[in-house]
């Protein structure tokens, strides 16, 4: 029967697609004029059927421990084909949830979700991060392989993620600091971690994936797991709630298919560590529309994963669609990279503002990566207070943030020196960026490409831009900016008919 149940939704959801004329869809606007093909995406097809978190014998009164509600909730409504399981006012503790196909988790407008940290709550399961196949926790909102998932309905998602981030002191003031070391952990060159077991798994650790032999139970806090980890799923929809204050990555919707994210916030402290908004790594047809994030890392981050992992799996990021989207804090505002060795094409980005990211627009990759970026449309971005470069390529990306690697003053010794091109090398070409207007930045452009591979075929166009350095361009090819003013202590520079062929280290 569920088989049965499942083709039925399928053959609906076609009928539904083919049925719609263009006038009814949704996101008809953001189609019109795409510069790539790209199915419509349809929100998933949830049974008309409802039950409420209570029913399970949930207490919202922020002490009582729900997983088990949450677990028979979701298995009861398995067992009839799926529905809506209402999550009503108050504040319900759990463990983490696991999302099943066909079943929507419908968050009250007054009603908060908060992840107990406790770390036997959390198994260690193979997974992805980083774009490297690892370990981790399980996240606390998950899916693998499952369709016709959402999460809807207002209300707040909170992933405890205070009890699982390490924290830098420079990041925070004196008091911050001191309550923060009162309150237990470790400290080491003044980063504070939540236990031994933490700082143990950083010893040896390759990026974030632990050397081997150590106890994993011991170091699972170092394993911390993004909130929201969607792996494999199809016809997938996150609407109108806030997700906050994750352990690492907050949305990651990995390797899935048909997503749309519409109006959603995520927040996230300035100084959380790996505290990106959304990385949506190895997808195909999403769109991204009317959310705001605010982060402690990159904001919108486009993923595919890294080096031999990444090529390996070969599942590009593509069919992308990014509108009306505002940025507050973060390493960038719309990121693409470093883990890109899959590749990522055909994304279009448009009226959406950045209001004091460390960049704009970041492009970052690394020799190694292997992976080719290619045909982004990028138009009507508006950015105010950017801390550092308002467009930027970089293919010598440290793993530091920008301003970070501003304040450190760290050169990368020996990149004028080319390598052999082989499927470690990556390339970023046929980029287009429109209507660019940034007032405040510390430098307007800095491409710096590979000497064995420059950044290539880059248009830049009508764009104002108000910064203390103008442009500098490093190992560059067919660069195009038009129609563009830079406004700097220099004077305006208004650039109409700016081409640059074969810029090397200049």
């Amino acid at each position: 029967m569920t088989n049965f149940k499942t083709i039925l939704f399928a053959v609906l959801a076609v009928i539904l697609s083919s049925c719609c004329k263009s006038g009814d869809y949704e996101f008809e606007r953001l189609y019109e004029n795409l510069p790539f093909e790209m199915e419509r995406v349809y929100r998933p097809q949830i049974p008309d059927y409802s039950v409420n978190l209570t029913d399970f014998g949930a207490v919202g009164d922020g002490v009582t421990l729900n997983s088990e509600a949450f677990a028979k909730a979701m298995s009861h409504l398995e067992s009839k084909g799926g529905g809506h399981l209402i999550v009503p006012a108050g504040i319900w503790l759990t463990g983490p949830i696991t999302i099943l196909s066909n079943i929507d988790l419908h968050v009250t407008p007054n009603a908060i979700i908060l992840f107990d940290p406790s770390r036997e709550l959390y198994p260690v399961i193979e997974t992805v991060f980083e774009g490297l196949d690892t370990k981790r926790c399980i996240s606390p909102v998950n899916a693998y392989r499952a369709k016709n998932i959402s999460i809807t309905g207002g209300g707040v998602i909170d992933g405890a993620g205070q009890d699982w981030r390490p924290l830098k002191k420079s990041k925070v003031t004196e008091g911050f600091w001191q309550k923060q070391v009162a309150a237990g952990g470790v400290v080491e060159n003044n980063i504070w971690y939540p236990d031994e077991g933490y700082l143990e798994g950083t010893r040896g650790a390759s990026m974030n994936v632990p050397r081997e032999g150590l106890d994993l139970d011991y170091i699972k806090s170092f394993l911390r797991p993004v909130m929201v980890s969607l792996r494999e799923c199809e016809n997938v929809l996150l609407e109108d709630c806030l997700f906050q204050n994750s352990p690492a990555w907050n949305l990651h919707p990995l390797m899935c298919r048909n997503v749309i994210i519409k109006n959603v916030s995520v927040r996230n402290p300035s100084y959380s560590q790996n505290g990106d908004g959304i990385d949506v790594e190895s997808c195909e047809n999403v769109i991204i529309v009317d959310s705001d994030f605010d982060c402690g890392d990159d904001g919108i981050c486009i993923k595919s994963g890294k080096d031999a992992d990444g090529r390996r799996r070969a599942r590009p990021c593509s069919k992308l669609i990014i509108d009306g989207c505002t940025v507050y804090h973060g390493h960038g505002g719309f990121v693409v990279g470093s883990e890109m060795s899959g590749g990522v094409h055909d994304i279009k980005v448009s009226n959406c503002r950045f209001l004091g990211t460390d960049v704009g627009l970041r492009f970052k990759s690394n020799r190694g990566r292997g992976g080719v970026v290619d045909g982004i449309w990028i138009e009507n971005i508006n950015m105010t207070n950017i801390v550092t470069e308002c467009i930027l390529f970089n293919l010598f990306y440290s793993g530091a943030s920008p301003a970070d690697r501003v304040v450190d003053g760290k050169l990368v010794k020996g990149a004028d020196l080319p390598l052999p091109v082989d499927e470690t090398t990556p390339a970023f070409r046929d980029i287009h960026i429109s209507k660019v207007v940034c007032n405040g930045a510390r430098q307007a452009m800095l491409f710096k490409g590979l000497p064995e591979m420059p950044v290539k075929g880059i248009d830049v166009k009508d764009c104002t831009i108000t910064a203390d350095k103008g442009i500098e361009l490093s190992w560059c090819e067919d660069i195009s900016i038009t129609g563009t003013s830079i406004v700097c202590p220099e004077g305006v520079q208004t650039l109409t008919t700016h081409n640059v062929n074969n810029l090397n280290n200049q």
